[in-house]
């Protein structure tokens, strides 16, 4: 049996007395492109800040790749984890290519090897975006922009990439390039991680959707087997929605 990616057990938290997340345990697949659902206000980030690190927990346990979360050291942090923050600073006017850069950092001591900006270069490539790789970052459309800081994250090379809503404020356009990309990762020996607000989107791309309601996390496919109605989405969502199915994808409307 393999490893799972992440492995959640017994983790609370809880903000100026207020339960976000209530004893969670999930177990998350590895080398798949898994998706994590819930209303706004869920605790979404919440256990997304949890798992990078950024929150402490003061119960439970956090496992990357069968190994306690807090117990690895920083160094190998940066090649087990990366991750993609739903917010971020506009960065002064370097190039592409000298973002992305950036994001191999944590591998050199006085500056950039040939190795390093080779993989940039090769990270370019994968994600379509050679024809960039001088322009300033800051003249960039938002689309553009966050193919970059999902390329900065991946010529990291970690193991496990967690992007906290990486199509958020995207046209059509984009947010299918996005998730095209991040499913091609995941295909090549690494482990995608979304929180996303749209349930169609995560049918149509992920392998895998876990829903956060009510302070604990469920996995969508024994909420399935579960249910009555088959439609677990109007327990999510707390709204009247229908199903259609299109080809062998799930879409999910509101009722009318």
């Amino acid at each position: 049996m393999s490893v799972a990616a992440i492995n959640i057990e017994n983790v609370s938290y809880s903000i100026q007395g207020r339960t976000i997340l209530d004893n969670v345990s999930l177990s998350l697949a590895a080398n798949q492109f898994s998706v994590i659902l819930g209303r706004n206000g869920c605790g979404k980030s919440t256990l997304f800040n949890l798992i990078t690190g950024k929150y402490p927990y003061a119960s439970g346990q956090i496992d990357l790749l069968g190994k306690e979360r807090s117990g690895i050291p920083q160094k190998s942090l940066a090649k087990t984890i990366g991750f993609l923050p739903q917010f971020h600073q506009s960065v002064f006017p370097f190039s592409v290519f000298d973002v992305i850069l950036t994001g191999r950092a944590a591998f050199y001591r006085f500056g950039p090897s040939a190795k390093d900006r080779e993989i940039v270069l090769q990270t370019l490539e994968n994600m379509g975006i050679a024809h960039l790789k001088d322009k300033s970052y800051t003249d960039l459309s938002g689309g553009e922009r966050q193919l970059v800081l999902i390329s900065r994250v991946m010529a990291q090379g970690p193991e496990i990439l967690v992007l906290d809503e990486p199509t958020n404020h995207l046209d059509l356009h984009f947010q299918t390039l996005v998730l095209e990309k991040l499913k091609t990762y995941s295909r090549s020996g690494h482990t995608v991680i979304c929180i996303m607000h749209d349930p169609n989107m995560a049918n149509i791309y992920a392998d895998h959707t876990y829903f956060i309601k009510n302070q604990k996390a469920y996995d969508s496919t024994l909420l399935k087997a579960e249910s009555d109605s088959g439609n677990i989405y109007e327990d999510l969502y707390d709204t009247p929605l229908m199903q259609i199915q299109v080809k062998d994808k799930t879409i999910i409307i509101p009722q009318f």
